[in-house]
Formats: C-alpha cells, sequence, structure tokens
C-alpha cells in the first residue's frame, strides 16, 4: 500500500509540473499532505527514473521540468493509459462532445493499441438532466479558468436567494455536481449544488484567494440530527441496501426488517417512512410518529375531497 501511494503520488507530482512551469518544494508537500522531506525524496526517485528535474533555489526559486524534455510515453503502462482513458470519457459524457477523447488521442500518439484498449469500465458522470446542466459545467469551468465570478439564482431548503461567487472547484459528488467558491452574501467558502442554480451568468474578474480544500465528509454536509429506528416489510429489503447498505438493518427471527440509521431532517424522515405506504413503522424518534400519522391524514383529506 505504501508503494502504491509513493507511485501515485510521484504521478501527482509529474502531472503538477507539466502543467505549471514551476512549483516549490512547500505547495507540493502541502498539495499531497507530506513532509517536504518525502517531497525531495519523490523527486530524486523522479530524476533516477529519467525525468529531467531542475531545482533552483532562492527566492524565485523552486522546481521544475528541464525545457524541451518530452516525457517517454512508456513512462505510463497500458493499465494506467486505461484509467485515464475511463477518466476522460467521463468527461465526454457531461460536456458531450468528444474533446477529452481527443485529448486521449494526443496522449497516446504512437501508442494507438491503448485508445482500444480495456472498455469494461463505463462512467457517466451526465444526469437525467444532462440538458440543462452541461451549459452549467461549461460555464462554470470557463470562469475558474478565467478568474471570473458567477451570479446565480440559488435554491435550497432554506429558501430562495441570490448569489455572486467567485467559482474554484467543480466536484462530482454523491452522483451529483457541485462548485466550490467563496460566497460573497455568506463572506465565506460554500458548496453549491448545480441542479439548483438558475439564472447562472459570467460576472466581472476578482483577485484569487487561498483555497481550502472542502470538507467532503457525510457528517460534515450531512450532519445527522435524528437517529432513525423502524420495522419493514421484508419485501422492501432492496432499497435499504440499495439506499443505506446491508448494514443499516437485521433481519428479525419474523422475517422483518428492524432499520437504524441517522437522518438529517425531519421531512426526510417523514417522506421516506410514508413512501413505504403501510410496509414500515416508525419506532424512533417516537415524538414523529404523530407527524407521520399527519401526514397521512393530510394525504387523506385531499384525496377525500377530490373524489366526494
Amino acid at each position: 500500500m505504501v508503494i502504491k501511494m509513493k507511485l501515485e503520488r510521484m504521478i501527482g507530482i509529474l502531472s503538477i509540473l507539466l502543467q505549471k512551469e514551476k512549483v516549490t518544494a512547500p505547495y507540493l508537500a502541502e498539495k499531497f499532505e507530506v513532509s517536504r522531506r518525502t517531497i525531495n525524496r519523490d523527486i530524486e526517485a523522479l530524476c533516477m527514473a529519467g525525468i529531467p528535474l531542475v531545482t533552483e533555489q532562492g527566492q524565485n526559486g523552486g522546481v521544475s521540468i528541464m525545457e524541451g524534455y518530452n516525457i517517454d510515453r512508456t513512462l505510463l503502462s497500458t493499465s494506467d493509459m486505461q484509467a485515464i482513458l475511463a477518466g476522460l470519457r467521463s468527461l465526454d459524457s457531461v460536456s458531450g462532445t468528444n474533446r477529452y477523447a481527443q485529448l486521449m488521442e494526443k496522449l497516446s500518439a504512437g501508442a494507438s493499441n491503448l485508445l482500444a484498449g480495456d472498455t469494461h469500465i463505463l462512467i457517466d458522470l451526465s444526469s437525467w438532466y444532462k440538458a440543462s446542466l452541461s451549459p452549467k459545467i461549461e460555464l462554470l469551468h470557463d470562469a475558474i479558468l478565467s478568474g471570473h465570478k458567477v451570479s446565480f439564482t440559488y435554491f435550497s431548503p432554506k429558501g430562495e436567494s441570490k448569489r455572486t461567487v467567485e467559482p474554484y472547484d467543480l466536484i462530482f459528488q454523491w452522483a451529483g455536481w457541485y462548485l466550490w467558491g467563496w460566497c460573497e452574501k455568506r463572506e465565506d467558502f460554500r458548496l453549491f449544488k448545480l441542479g439548483r442554480m438558475t439564472e447562472l451568468h459570467t460576472e466581472e474578474l476578482f483577485e484569487k484567494r487561498a483555497v481550502p480544500l472542502p470538507d467532503l465528509s457525510v457528517e460534515k454536509i450531512f450532519p445527522y440530527q435524528y437517529q432513525v429506528k423502524a420495522i419493514i416489510q421484508p419485501e422492501f429489503k432492496w432499497r435499504l441496501v440499495e439506499e443505506y447498505g446491508p448494514e443499516s438493518f437485521e433481519t428479525q427471527p419474523d422475517g422483518m426488517l428492524l432499520f437504524s440509521f441517522g437522518f438529517v431532517d425531519k421531512t426526510s424522515i417523514v417522506g421516506w417512512i410514508a413512501s413505504f405506504g403501510d410496509g414500515a413503522e416508525l419506532l424512533e424518534p417516537a415524538e414523529l410518529r404523530q407527524d407521520v400519522l399527519d401526514f397521512a391524514e393530510g394525504i387523506r383529506r385531499k384525496y377525500s375531497n377530490t373524489l366526494s
């Protein structure tokens, strides 16, 4: 595992050096969350592997690849290139173009057999809303690269608001696309779901600031407020496995499923329990049993009035 992590870090360092003319060892150490000594050893290992790196001391010093050097494509194995191709194809699924596949052709020039390699990993990063999502991704990506602010109307559980944001990163997480940026309204970094944005526009240029990496842990983004326990009928086992995993329930002697999991808010709990019809019973929190009953009664009254 340590060797694998070192190899991945060295490939990461090389990737950064291909994109930037010069970087410092402290920058790389912070980027990969290792010590400066570790980065120096990685740089020595890259030099031993035949990559001519130049290290300059002083105020404007840093590490760079020797000017005019072209990387030997045998540095990346067939499996490496296939993994890169799978990632590039997944980006094409969002943009609706083949620009990334064309980039792959450039990377693998003279080794076209790699393009026809393993196609058993198919990644589609688009969504049901691809027609509206792709233009947002393209606009935001261009704004990030060019350093322009963006403005949009944002819809959240707390209501509708106008936002102006310095965009820094596009993130695909939890089966959805998000923007990580500095929000002028909140005066802090925030994560915005692209599907909740409308009226998206590019605004004036901004001076980029130091950007912390977002904490994408479930505990941070979706902090649990309620611990739910419910009895679920066995025909809904597939739902529990798909939505929360096989560890989320225990099969009881009578075949019923005892479900236990954390939920973010009361509305989610009530709606989720109600979605099973009479196939689920909420046990805890006990105080929400009345909310479920009121929810069901409200539906009953609405449809009773329609039918009467």
